[in-house]
């Protein structure tokens, strides 16, 4: 996928436990960055935590930026104009894109952090040279987007590739939108910690951390076999935390559902972008803006 960025951009990620906000160059080369928790009491307190880190970051840098790119935590109304993250509880509605460009006297343009992942691993990252992939993020939530003949799929209202919304097993917890037996619900983050009771998911025993391997497993082995594709590159806390454990259970469960002759092969991969992927997928979507 051909990402062109004229000259380096601000570049904003904002998840359900962070945000980070850092300068990132044409090459897709992270140059400093600035992180803050993303939970806060009200919307305005967290829109001032973006502003601050915004503030700092380019006063660090010391030089202009054409752009700032922004991959937010979805849902959106508006192709991302109004912003309502499920696990940012706080926003709802909120029209990110127009005040920070207010503020900040910048082009903005927003889009999904999953999708934004996804622009990241076909310019820099673990699908460069492919076509057609799934990039996922399974971190406090589930996201994904999906690059389909070179293209980034929007959908009607630009919220395309939620994967973590599709259904993967019966019974079990609700996920943030009410909704049971969904992939988010029972492999996020969050749903990890309100399984485990009381122990951080990153100390999830060898059993929990296969289960949600293979819960993922099943989600990208059902869009393989929907979409026509056999690549899916996968960041977030949770995935690149639970290595091996996670993603070996994945692909045995991958390899059992997918069947067909379109399907067979598929492989998942951990994102070689590791913590910066947020990051460098902003700076793609302020790219991508910028080329119409």
């Amino acid at each position: 996928m051909e990402i062109v960025l004229n000259g380096p951009v601000l570049a904003v990620d904002i998840g359900g436990t962070k945000v980070a906000v850092g300068v990132v160059d044409p090459d897709g080369q992270v140059l400093g960055q600035r992180r803050g928790p993303s939970q806060a009491p009200d919307e305005e307190a967290l829109f001032a935590l973006v502003v601050k880190l915004a503030r700092e970051v380019l006063e660090e840098y010391g030089q202009p930026v054409s752009a700032c790119g922004v991959g937010s935590g979805g849902p959106s109304r508006d192709n991302h104009r109004l912003l309502s993250p499920l696990n940012i509880a706080v926003w709802r509605d909120f029209p990110l894109r127009d005040r920070l460009s207010d503020v900040l006297g910048l082009p903005v343009a927003v889009d999904n952090d999953a999708k934004a992942l996804a622009l990241a691993e076909g310019w820099v990252g673990g699908a460069v040279g492919e076509d057609d992939y799934l990039a996922m993020v399974v971190s406090t939530g589930i996201g994904g987007g999906i690059v389909l003949n070179g293209k980034l799929l929007d959908g009607a209202d630009g919220n395309a590739g939620h994967i973590g919304h599709i259904f993967v097993a019966e019974g079990g917890r609700a996920d943030a939108a009410g909704a049971v037996g969904l992939l988010e619900g029972q492999a996020s983050g969050t749903a990890i910690a309100d399984l485990l009771d009381g122990i951080a998911p990153a100390d999830a025993p060898t059993e929990m951390r296969q289960r949600v391997g293979t819960l993922v497993g099943r989600g990208v082995g059902s869009v393989a076999n929907l979409l026509d594709l056999r690549l899916a590159v996968v960041g977030g806390s949770v995935a690149l935390g639970y290595g091996d454990d996670f993603f070996d259970a994945a692909q045995a469960e991958i390899d059992r559902i997918c069947r067909l002759v379109h399907s067979q092969g598929t492989r998942i991969i951990p994102s070689p972008l590791g913590a910066d992927g947020g990051l460098v997928g902003a700076a793609a979507v302020a790219a991508r803006a910028s080329s119409g």
